[in-house]
């Protein structure tokens, strides 16, 4: 009988602890739902079958439609949709590679509660979130689709009092749009605030312009010459054929922006091109769990420009082109993506 000395047992007692707590950490991972939720299983048994998944994210029924005419995605033969939260989370390929889509629904709340659902239950290696969007830049035409590396939430605000300081943020000054003459009014100003980044493995930050993740970004310059939709229906067609454009800054507030004055502003004091609902929501949420995430945005109207064309027929068109977009890049997953993931799964 072999007698084992306490320094042994010591250390065998650290290895049985430092292999407990990775099994912890694994349990922790795997249970996205609580082993008495009743869709436990079923959601176990798609990350089995499946994955890892490209989480495919719209949050308009225009949106979602424009992929349910298409024949891009094909259901899951074994478990094609599971409904969480009253959310449809569809179960399915795109062009081989395995997704998983979902409409949010509008604004930046009900955009990040989805995703988080999504993030948390589901084994997600990259989010592509495509979707319409107003236009603020004067460059950018009808139907065309934008890839922005920066998003930045513009509906975060410190209203100021009445002939306050100058502050050190971009403010918006209320009297600056008095008609017939500029002056001063009660309202005053607004100054934009930054918001919290809570992510993993980090201090909370301050920042106001989110990153798209740049390999991505990258990676989706290939879909430059992609061949856009111009027509919105047999009568009428842009009078420019759409085009995919990179590098530009989006807006996210919860806000249906519809004014002149305001895409002027955002456009002068931001640089600021499309303008959404839902984007700075996605983005940020990816970026808090960790996981790349990408934007493609259709342009549908002009935010308040002189455009008067059907709203819905535009949408229409923009949610299409938008889409196509994001198929081409998620087309890309099996090749150029393949080596990014590897390297970040190390």
């Amino acid at each position: 009988m072999r007698v084992v000395g306490p320094r042994r047992m010591w250390a065998v007692h650290w290895e049985v602890m430092l292999v407990g707590l990775m099994v912890l950490v694994q349990v922790e991972r795997c249970m996205q739902l609580r082993a008495t939720h009743p869709m436990h299983g079923v959601v176990d048994r798609i990350n089995e079958n499946g994955g890892p998944y490209i989480g495919l994210v719209m949050a308009y029924p225009t949106e979602e439609l424009a992929l349910q005419s298409s024949a891009f995605f094909v259901p899951s033969s074994q478990i094609p949709g599971v409904d969480l939260a009253g959310r449809r989370f569809n179960i399915g390929t795109i062009d081989g590679v395995d997704v998983i889509y979902v409409m949010t629904g509008e604004q930046t709340i009900n955009a990040g509660i989805t995703l988080q659902i999504l993030l948390d239950t589901f084994d997600i290696q990259a989010v592509v979130h495509y979707g319409t969007s107003g236009s603020a830049n004067d460059s950018l035409n009808l139907g065309d689709v934008s890839i922005p590396n920066y998003v930045a939430f513009t509906g975060s605000w410190k209203w100021k009092e009445f002939k306050s300081a100058e502050g050190i943020l971009t403010e918006l000054k209320f009297g600056a749009f008095n008609l017939p003459e500029k002056g001063e009014n009660l309202l005053a100003k607004i100054e934009f605030t930054p918001q919290q980044l809570y992510s993993v493995e980090k201090p909370m930050e301050e920042i106001f312009w989110l990153p798209i993740e740049p390999k991505l970004f990258n990676i989706s310059t290939k879909l430059q010459d992609i061949q856009l939709q111009q027509c919105v229906n047999e009568t009428y067609c842009l009078p420019e054929a759409p085009k995919v454009v990179y590098g530009l800054r989006g807006s996210t507030a919860d806000i249906y922006l519809d004014n002149a004055a305001y895409r002027e502003f955002l456009f002068k004091e931001f640089n600021v091109s499309t303008v959404d609902e839902e984007s700075a929501a996605i983005v940020m949420t990816s970026l808090s769990n960790g996981v790349p995430c990408i934007v493609f945005r259709g342009v549908s109207d002009l935010a308040g420009g002189d455009e008067k064309l059907s709203s819905t027929s535009l949408s229409s068109l923009a949610a299409v082109n938008a889409l196509n977009v994001a198929v081409d890049f998620i087309g890309l997953f099996d090749y150029d993506c393949h080596e990014f993931f590897r390297q970040s799964n190390h």
